[in-house]
């Protein structure tokens, strides 16, 4: 191809890659990850129900969440990395840790609080800002677990604490998700937050023959309340992805 024409198409790609709308990469675990609907399946992952919530043509939401990962194992499995090869000047990346980095019986996962955990987390942040792009920690969704005396019980540890310290030292803009995810759990009461949750008589769903009662992972109303309230804190700090809202 003559030169004289190459360098038009060389600016329209260069023009096309500066409109192109910002990526929204997800990263965290099996609370944020998108669940399997090739069948009826009433689980689903708070990322999983944002991308009904922006404009479509403002943002294109990317899920990279898996099941059981913690900030180290989804860096040593090579997630992140594909994460940041991808990201490009003006994407933001949400980034939760904190269910499964605490589960000391398994050591792939496991990451001290005071330690790996917070490197971790600043490695993340690092990188996300040398691609160009804008790092968002969010705290770990609180679980639906209630005392005798009916108060909700934390179950996260210092986790949520050594990510806002992270967020405050690194200026990092922080999505309060674990404390109002809790306030949303105790708005439904006992009985009436088993709606946000998985539980089902057996036979319900093919997938469950037996009862189901799980605390941790979310039906589809309940991630659609968690990702209407992370989107909520968005527009709270007043940072871009709240401008991306219909």
């Amino acid at each position: 191809m003559p030169k004289i024409f190459r360098l038009p198409l060389i600016l329209l790609a260069l023009l096309a890659t500066a409109l192109a709308s910002p990526t929204l990469p997800l990263c965290g675990d099996s609370t944020m990850a998108d669940k399997p609907k090739a069948r009826p399946n009433p689980e689903t992952g708070r990322g999983q129900a944002l991308p009904a919530l922006p404009s479509a043509d403002a943002v294109r939401v990317v899920t990279h969440a898996m099941d059981g990962r913690g900030s180290t194992s989804f860096i040593d499995e090579g997630r992140w990395a594909k994460v940041v090869a991808a990201l490009q000047a003006g994407d933001f990346v949400i980034m939760q840790f904190g269910h499964n980095d605490r589960k000391a019986d398994k050591p792939g996962v496991y990451a001290a609080v005071r330690g790996a955990y917070q490197e971790n987390l600043r490695r993340l942040v690092r990188e996300v800002r040398a691609a160009g792009a804008t790092p968002i920690l969010a705290t770990p969704v609180a679980r639906r677990k209630w005392s005798g005396a009916g108060e909700l019980l934390a179950t996260h540890g210092d986790y949520p604490e050594a990510l806002r310290a992270v967020a405050s030292v690194e200026r990092v803009p922080l999505l309060e998700l674990n404390r109002v995810t809790a306030e949303l759990e105790r708005g439904h009461s006992i009985e009436g937050s088993k709606r946000l949750h998985l539980h089902y008589a057996g036979g319900t769903y093919a997938r469950w023959p037996d009862p189901v009662k799980d605390d941790t992972h979310y039906s589809e109303y309940g991630a659609s309340r968690v990702a209407a309230l992370a989107v909520q804190e968005t527009i709270r700090l007043g940072v871009p992805p709240a401008a991306w809202v219909r």
